[in-house]
């Protein structure tokens, strides 16, 4: 039974040089079928196709007898072309709208904002050159941040393994401490347990950060997900 996905090309013709079969022809791979290697390669998902695509040109496929397949994309020994549409002015419009989905994270000039929004093809290169400049100045700044960033982490990820370390021996010195009838040693020794859960605790605030970030970058990227297969799904039935 064939299988429907998704193949961006490059105009007319396929990754190894060959060109691109007609629509409705189906194209037959000898040999070897190795997934990124070898044999004749989709995607079940727009936007994962996105993620390989060599220009601008989508096509609607099916595929049939499938020999591997991963997250994001399967490999097969024949592939056949449903349909084909230009995307470019698709794929133009949604890195604008994803663009302006961040838009509240920076300093946007106006020229990139009005581009963004219109899509005006006068306004294309003096958005680059807008953005740019922008991005470049706000480079070195970046750069500090991720700096900060990562010597943050790598703190936090310390002081969490210090804390449980200091946690997991102060607890079972305080256990030590009490079987043996030292109340003194025990009660000194618990104290210090309380003490590294308190960092444990604050550890895991920062932990808990981070997996919300992940989070929220997962939702984005989900979102958009969502967004450019809407837009692929009304290009191709209209």
């Amino acid at each position: 039974m064939s299988t429907r996905a998704y193949h961006f090309v490059n105009g007319d013709t396929m990754r190894d040089g060959r060109k691109l079969p007609a629509d409705g022809v189906t194209l037959v791979h000898d040999g070897e079928i190795c997934i990124c290697e070898s044999g004749l390669h989709a995607s079940r998902d727009p936007f994962d196709a996105l993620q390989y695509a060599p220009g601008s040109t989508l096509c609607l496929v099916e595929v049939d007898e499938i020999a591997d397949e991963q997250k994001d994309k399967l490999v097969a020994r024949k592939r056949t072309i449903i349909r084909r549409i230009d995307a470019t002015k698709l794929l133009r419009k949604f890195a604008c709208d994803q663009a302006m989905s961040v838009a509240h994270l920076w300093e946007m000039p106006d020229v990139a904002r009005q581009y963004f929004t219109t899509q005006t093809d006068e306004l294309r290169a003096a958005s680059w050159a807008a953005s740019w400049a922008a991005s470049w100045a706000a480079a070195s700044a970046a750069v500090r941040a991720a700096a900060w960033d990562a010597a943050r982490d790598a703190v936090r990820a310390s002081a969490w393994a210090s804390a449980r370390d200091a946690a997991g021996a102060a607890a079972g010195g305080a256990a030590e401490g009490a079987a043996a009838g030292g109340a003194a040693a025990g009660a000194a020794t618990a104290s210090a347990a309380v003490g590294a859960a308190a960092g444990a605790a604050a550890a895991w605030a920062a932990a808990s950060a981070a997996t919300a970030k992940a989070s929220a970058w997962a939702s984005a990227r989900d979102a958009a997900r969502k967004s450019f297969n809407s837009a692929v799904d009304e290009a191709f039935n209209p």
